[in-house]
Formats: C-alpha cells, sequence, structure tokens
C-alpha cells in the first residue's frame, strides 16, 4: 500500500503492507508529486521494509532525486524516516544527500515530535 497524505505543511508517504502490484508506480508518482510541492513543507515517510523497487524503479528513484534536489532542499524544512532498523546510521547516509534536519526512528510518534518541532509546531 503506497499513500501520500497531506496535513497542512505537513506531507506523509506510506509504503507498507499490504502489497500490492501497484505499489511501485504509486510510489513513484508520489515522489514526483512531493518534487512539484510548492510550499515550505516537512515530510514523513513510513515505510514497513518489505516493498522493493525494480531495477527501473530503482533508476527512477534516482533520476527524480537527481532532478528534484535544489527545489526539494528549497522546500523541505525537515524529513523523517520511519522503517524497522531505522537509526542514527541511516540518518547520517540521508544527511549527506539532504540539507534539511533529518531523523531516521522506527518510532514514527518520534517523528512527529521531531518534525513539529522543526516546523515550529511544538
Amino acid at each position: 500500500m503506497v499513500r501520500l497524505d497531506k496535513e497542512g505543511a505537513l506531507l506523509t508517504l506510506r509504503f507498507h503492507s499490504p502489497y500490492e502490484d501497484s505499489d511501485e508506480r504509486a510510489y513513484l508518482d508520489a515522489l514526483h508529486e512531493i518534487g512539484r510541492h510548492a510550499e515550505p513543507f516537512a515530510l514523513l515517510t513510513v515505510f514497513g521494509g518489505g516493498g522493493r523497487l525494480s531495477q527501473a524503479g530503482e533508476r527512477e528513484q534516482a533520476l527524480w532525486f537527481k532532478a528534484t534536489r535544489a527545489r526539494f532542499a528549497h522546500h523541505c524544512r525537515a524529513m523523517a524516516i520511519v522503517r524497522p532498523g531505522a537509526g542514527e546510521a541511516m540518518a547520517a547516509t540521508f544527511r549527506r544527500l539532504w540539507p534539511m534536519p533529518l531523523i531516521a526512528s522506527e518510532d514514527e510518534d518520534r517523528a512527529r515530535s521531531f518534525l513539529a518541532h522543526h516546523m515550529g509546531e511544538a
């Protein structure tokens, strides 16, 4: 299941079970929608750990990162990644890609608190 929710300045991208054949396309389409977002936002990603992209999907995702990097970095105020096994090592890897405050955690509540703090809502 892939879903992109918008709650004010918070965008939440979910990719977790039950997994479906259409998930890869839905995930990539959600990335493109996020890349077009023209207002400041915080991004919460919640991954179940079981969904995988095909080689073509990985390539499209990489091209999306490259094409939207500057725009995404300009509009995204903070990012939180929630997934099994997430922690500081994962956050350090993503901090090399993105300049905004970023956390990786297994706890969605902790991630939401982090985002609220960085969006000035705490």
